[in-house]
């Protein structure tokens, strides 16, 4: 399977954020989206998501072959900061999700080994999730992505906030869950990126570029990456 995007464009007034997006995602990897903040990552995801029209070009899933539309039920979406209903319980949440999506989740399993499945302790499960930390709201949002399994996985700086702990235990999920699934992991963090993606796209001058991981460790590599990192941040003091 693979995502595919063609010519996509989308500007704010006259400000230009996406000027020429062409690129194909394949199923099976993880890509880290990097570049600055304000780069337009959070916009290209939300074109995607369809929750931004785009001013030009187009997007399709292909699978054996064959194009077609890219539908609401394809996409994850995973946001920095966690968006989850605070006057329900951790259990009521996933029991609710559950309930509306009962015709397309494939092999439903009791909501404690769900619970179980990512960390989440058993007196944390009845909590309010106004109650729950930052790093458990992020987890929530992660499971009902797991629950729902999208064909194509949007993660939007998820673990910039995160403590040490909780960063290493989402890391490895996702790495666990690659397989047969489109992931994108947006981020500025240069790291991180290479620690955890199998390939690298940077999003600078509003087109996506691949940088070549064949020296990862070198800094030669770092430097080519943060040099296009600086230039995008001149740019965009002087516009």
């Amino acid at each position: 399977m693979k995502l595919l995007i063609e010519h996509l464009e989308k500007h704010f007034e006259k400000k230009e954020v996406l000027r020429d997006i062409t690129f194909s995602f394949e199923s099976g990897k993880i890509y880290g989206l990097l570049g600055r903040n304000g780069a337009g990552k959070t916009t290209l995801f939300n074109c995607l998501n369809r929750d931004l029209k785009p001013d030009g070009g187009t997007f399709w899933l292909e699978e054996n072959g064959e194009r077609r539309e890219v539908k609401a039920e394809d996409i994850g979406y995973v946001l920095s900061t966690p968006t989850v209903p605070e006057f329900l319980t951790g259990r009521e949440f996933l029991k609710f999700f559950m309930e509306i999506n009962q015709d397309s989740i494939p092999d439903p399993k009791p909501l404690d080994d769900y619970f179980s499945y990512m960390g989440i302790d058993s007196e944390d499960r009845d909590k309010l999730l106004k109650d729950y930390s930052h790093g458990m709201k992020n987890k929530m949002q992660m499971l009902v992505n797991i629950i729902a399994q999208p064909p194509v996985l949007l993660l939007d700086e998820p673990l910039t906030s995160l403590d040490v702990v909780v960063a290493e235990e989402m890391k490895q999920l996702l790495r666990s869950l690659k397989e047969g699934r489109i992931t994108i992991f947006s981020t500025h963090i240069l790291d991180l990126a290479l620690d955890l993606c199998d390939a690298i796209v940077l999003l600078s001058h509003g087109i996506l570029e691949v940088v070549d991981k064949t020296n990862l460790d070198s800094q030669e590599f770092k430097e080519k990456i943060l040099e296009a990192l600086r230039e995008e941040g001149q740019e965009a003091c002087h516009a």
